[in-house]
């Protein structure tokens, strides 16, 4: 009976040490984990601030259409994959007299490349009556930070459905993400009335 004894106590002494080394390795492991996830977001960083400034011209030529005393409605979009709802969309604000006026300009910002977008308008050509900029890098999407808003289908990714005004000095009046992904041009046009 003592030898049975001996026997469960050596067990749980067995199984408690054996525990306590595979809490050990867990530990040193999710610190581990912990310190590399943070460095690779350093290095993110550090990757995002060198192409930011790679693709600097690109920006300011972006940056350029601001305040320029003009109302901007910007939509960010999937583009050529958002079918067909950001292409009725864009179809919609370049046939919508509302939105050519002096005082206002439209940019559907979609991550295509000009080919793909190409692609999209000899299937659709109301599409080229739209003004599209090219956010490939996706600089312009993640500075607005629409890449992870519930209307995106790929979180982080790509943009979904979503719209920004600006007023003439160049600040944010309006934001709505749409994860129905409708034609929101009767709602934009009464937003830009409100900054007459």
């Amino acid at each position: 009976m003592r030898e049975r004894k001996k026997v469960i106590n050596l067990n749980k002494q067995t199984i408690i040490i054996a525990l306590s080394i595979l809490i050990f390795i867990a530990a040193v492991v999710a610190v581990s984990f912990y310190l590399g996830s943070k460095n690779g977001q350093d290095n993110q960083q550090a990757e995002y601030s060198a192409d930011h400034q790679g693709q600097s011209a690109s920006e300011e030529k972006f940056n350029s259409f601001m305040g320029q005393g003009k109302k901007v409605v910007l939509f960010f979009t999937e583009g050529v994959m958002c079918y067909p709802s950001c292409w009725n969309q864009i179809a919609a604000f370049g046939k919508d007299e509302a939105f050519k006026k002096e005082d206002t300009v439209v940019f559907s910002i979609v991550v295509d490349t000009k080919n793909e977008w190409d692609t999209a308008i000899k299937k659709m050509p109301e599409l080229g009556t739209s003004t599209v900029l090219f956010d490939s890098s996706k600089i312009i999407s993640k500075e607005y930070g629409v890449l992870s808003l519930p209307s995106s289908m790929h979180k982080g990714q790509f943009p979904g459905h979503t719209y920004l005004i600006l007023d003439k000095d160049g600040v944010i009046r309006f934001v709505k993400d749409d994860p129905q992904m409708a034609v929101r041009n009767d709602e934009l046009r009464a937003e830009l009335e409100k900054l007459n």
